[in-house]
């Protein structure tokens, strides 16, 4: 067999699957859509389930993709071993009620054995042990030997989750050669030795399981078929590592050269670098996806990659930001098979080395807490670190538990790792309870029901049009008519009525005839292209069968393609004006407003909000007209319409045009000429996320009632101030100033304040050989004062150690303060001041030589400043 690439494999794959008469289908966003079982896309059907589950109507019956994928239950072991990895693509085939196994299982041989060429003689497969149908094909019809054939139980071969679409499948295995085995007599495939390797899953989705625990044949079955390309890459270029083949190979050996250390000539230097070859790659892809670091969700996901990547690069020696590097590496082998990497790529460079940042500030504070424990087991003639707290330096500041051991090491200290395994695994069962497994994965709803049943939508050209009924909802059941005063689910034959989606609101209106009315007040799409109007029968009784009047409220439906097609040109304007990287995240276009999410790192300026508000109204100014086309998918990317990150496309798209200003993929409604948009006035821009942000605004005549309220309230601060609308700036500057002026008054007279009572509190110190002491209860300051009075302390006393308490709103504050050379005497005010804290009833703690808390019991402040007396004495062995 040749040696080929992984991009050539992935080629290879697709191509044959196209002669076979699949729809390519580009790799869809790693985040999933409209599913809330999944975090992070994490095999190649995962985002094809609704096609299979008839909620929505494929492209094509027949479907090949290779689809970029994340799983992280297995992390800690990434670098440890040669095949795990949080990054991997997906190659499948994919058939929506079209073929079955007698196609699936020949076209996979073909494609094994005629278009990659391996040998035959090393090819296993394994069935269901009840599955007589494949082992026939796989026999009779490949020809493969009845000794390669291996049955195999329900655990390795069906698939099913909960209820639903289910079946058996079958694995092929490709034998890597006796010197990889295990020796064992009874070594075979499904041994745990790195001998036979699985590289293709076929499922034969046929049966669909009911809550009784019946598998009841599926009219239509399916095929769902998964090969892990960089699993095939090994097999194909015969090394024994994800790691070593081409393409991720090259990152690896980058990030070496960076480092100085050479892959392959220390195990330890080689996890490391495997860790961040694997890591990089997912950070890259799940940034060019739209997703950005945060203390949540999948961002949460992308952040412990990102900076398990960076704690890594720390052991080989990489100390300064370094990761944002890598991605040139990353997006120079895949931006053949993901050409927006390349567009990209600026902005994930940014977002990384922001993260890195951020990150960087966070483990310079874990080393500050790892000092002080150090500190304090040399106090207490500890050697051995308690494994809790190296597991709250790993999960609160991010230190490898390798990192941990290094520097405790260099102070002749180790740690408890039993423990601290033990709290890993604790967390670890945290995380699977927080995430069970989801039963409902195939969950079935009404309308999934309602095979037969679709609606043609007429409202790009229409606001009215004559509908038959099809079916009627009514507290999620399905019923044959409905009363005045009833809430209903309407579905019609035809509607001009926009279904909610790509951000867009529903349309309003009216289904209607001469004996009924329905007060339509939203519109949705249901399983497939059910469009389900949602509203009250106001008259009469509405049927089955009857045929009505459908009309959409114009004004309404006008407004909302004012601001769908504003939305367009404020796209365009970002991208122009603060760049390429400008991605939409989101939107919401409703009659009264539009909101726009976007990618961007930092907030926007007043000029940029102003310079990008001018150029939306020149468009709109310049009377540009609308259009819509109608092209392939492929067409409308090499045309330059721009395809958003999280939605799915078909064969045919509509392409809007706002000349060659604006070029979108979209299936909402717009005006016909961007004169029709009125005005546009952005009324805010904030940050909803990481990395994200969000721009609202108007148009039309909500613009200028925005504008009319702005004027009624400047107008109403005129009066107030008892000036003209042109002079209140000036007169508000002015009273900023008076302000400013006052609180510098006030600073002045604290600091004087402070400096009086620091005197009188040295008269009040206790000297412990040469060591002063001071504690006292000062109600008159806040917290940021005590530290004021601390440090000037600290300046005339040269030794000493302070604590202060003020008793604000209820509540004891806590402050603790020492000399460095104090410190190196053993005294730790933030074991101090914790203690204090307990006697008080709260909580505190901070550095050795500063440390803050909280008390709840009042009653107990002169207790807890005489205990701060008695830890300084013990410290400083004063009896």
């Amino acid at each position: 067999m040749e040696k080929l690439g992984m991009n050539e494999i992935r080629e290879k794959y697709l191509s044959f699957f196209e002669s076979k008469g699949h729809l390519r289908l580009p790799s869809f966003s790693l985040v999933p859509k409209n599913d809330k079982s999944l975090l992070l896309i994490n095999a190649g059907m995962a985002p094809l389930k609704p096609y299979f589950t008839g909620k929505e109507i494929p492209p094509r019956k027949r479907v090949t993709t290779c689809q970029k994928c994340i799983r992280t239950p297995d992390i800690e072991r990434v670098g440890k071993t040669a095949r795990h990895g949080t990054f991997f693509e997906m190659l499948g085939n994919f058939s929506f009620g079209d073929y079955f196994k007698k196609e699936a299982i020949p076209w996979a041989w073909e494609f094994v054995t005629k278009v990659l060429e391996l040998p035959e003689d090393r090819l296993w497969v394994t069935i269901y042990e009840n599955d007589d149908e494949a082992y026939d094909i796989w026999n009779k019809v490949v020809g493969l030997p009845p000794e390669r054939i291996v049955r195999m139980g329900k655990e390795d071969n069906f698939w099913e989750i909960g209820t639903g679409p289910c079946g058996p499948c079958s694995e092929i295995y490709f034998d890597r050669g006796e010197e990889k085995g295990c020796g064992k007599p009874t070594c075979g495939v499904g041994c745990d030795c790195d001998r036979f390797i699985e590289f293709w899953n076929l499922v034969f989705t046929q049966f669909d399981k009911d809550s009784e625990g019946n598998y009841n044949s599926l009219p239509k079955p399916n095929i769902d078929t998964g090969m892990g390309l960089e699993r095939m890459a090994t097999i194909m270029q015969g090394v024994d590592s994800i790691f070593d083949v081409d393409v991720i190979r090259g990152i690896t050996d980058y990030v070496g050269e960076m480092a100085g250390v050479k892959y392959g000539d220390d195990k330890k230097n080689d996890v490391s670098l495997r860790v961040i070859t694997d890591h990089i790659r997912g950070v890259t892809f799940m940034i060019s996806d739209g997703i950005l670091p945060s203390n949540e969700g999948r961002g949460y996901v992308l952040r412990r990659i990102l900076r398990r990547a960076a704690r890594y690069g720390k052991l080989l020696g990489l100390d300064k930001p370094f990761l944002h590097n890598v991605v040139d590496v990353v997006v120079e082998h895949y931006s053949g098979a993901y050409p927006e990497l390349i567009e990209r790529k600026d902005y994930i460079k940014k977002v990384i080395k922001k993260e890195e940042e951020r990150f960087k500030e966070t483990i310079d504070q874990g080393l500050g807490i790892l000092d002080e424990y150090i500190n304090d087991l040399r106090s207490e003639g500890k050697t051995v670190l308690e494994g809790n707290k190296a597991f709250k330096l790993y999960d609160t500041y991010g230190f490898p538990i390798e990192l941990t051991k290094e520097i405790l090491n260099e102070s002749g200290m180790t740690v408890d790792e039993v423990e601290y395994q033990k709290e890993l695994e604790k967390q670890r069962l945290r995380a699977r309870s927080s995430r069970k497994e989801d039963n409902a994965l195939w969950e079935k709803d009404i309308y999934s029901t309602l095979k037969d049943i679709e609606t043609k939508f007429v409202g790009y050209d229409s606001v009215k049009s004559d509908a038959k009924v099809l079916a009627i909802i009514k507290d999620n059941e399905l019923v044959d008519s409905a009363e005045a005063g009833e809430e209903v689910n309407v579905i019609l034959d035809m509607t001009p009525f926009y279904a909610e989606s790509g951000g867009q609101v529903g349309d309003k209106g009216v289904i209607k005839n001469e004996d009924v009315f329905v007060n339509i007040k939203d519109c949705k799409k249901a399983g497939g292209n059910k469009f389900v109007h949602i509203g009250t029968v106001e008259r009469g009784i509405l049927s089955v069968g009857d045929t009505v009047e459908a009309l959409i409220d114009e004004k309404n439906r006008l407004s909302t393609a004012r601001n769908h097609t504003a939305t367009h040109l404020l796209h365009s304007a970002l991208r122009k004006f603060i760049g390429d990287h400008v991605h939409q995240a989101g939107s919401l276009v409703t009659p009264e407003r539009l909101r726009f999410d976007f990618t961007h790192y930092q907030a926007l300026t007043d000029e940029e909000i102003k310079t990008i508000e001018n150029e939306v109204n020149e468009k709109i100014y310049e009377n540009i007209d609308v259009s819509v086309d109608i092209m392939s998918h492929d067409e409308a990317l090499k045309k330059g319409a721009m395809a958003l990150f999280q939605e799915k496309y078909g064969d045919v798209v509509r392409v809007v045009n706002v000349s060659d200003y604006s070029k979108e993929l979209c299936g909402g409604t717009h005006v016909d000429n961007t004169g029709n948009i009125g005005v546009f006035k952005i009324i805010s821009e904030s940050g909803v996320a990481a990395g994200i942000r969000r721009i609202e605004a108007v148009t039309g005549i909500n613009a200028v009632k925005y504008m009319n309220e702005k004027e009624e309230i400047i107008a109403n601060i005129g009066q107030i101030l008892k000036v003209n609308e042109k002079d209140i700036v000036n007169r508000v500057t002015g009273m900023s100033q008076t302000i400013k002026d006052y609180e510098k008054q006030i600073e002045q007279l604290k600091s004087k304040i402070v400096s009086s009572t620091s005197e009188r509190l040295i008269n009040l110190a206790v000297d412990f050989n040469g060591v002063k002491f001071i504690s006292a209860v000062l109600n008159d300051f806040d917290v940021d004062e005590l530290k004021m009075m601390g440090d000037i302390l600290k300046d005339k006393l040269k030794s000493a150690v302070l604590v202060f308490a003020t008793i604000r709103n209820g509540k004891i504050n806590f402050v603790g303060m020492a000399t460095k050379d104090v410190v190196k005497f053993g005294i730790n005010v933030g074991t101090i001041i914790k203690e204090v804290c307990q006697i008080a009833g709260g909580k505190g703690g901070g550095r050795p030589d500063m440390a803050q808390g909280v008390g709840n019991n009042l009653d107990k402040v002169n207790d807890a400043l005489n205990a701060s007396k008695m830890l300084v004495m013990e410290k400083l062995q004063i009896k």
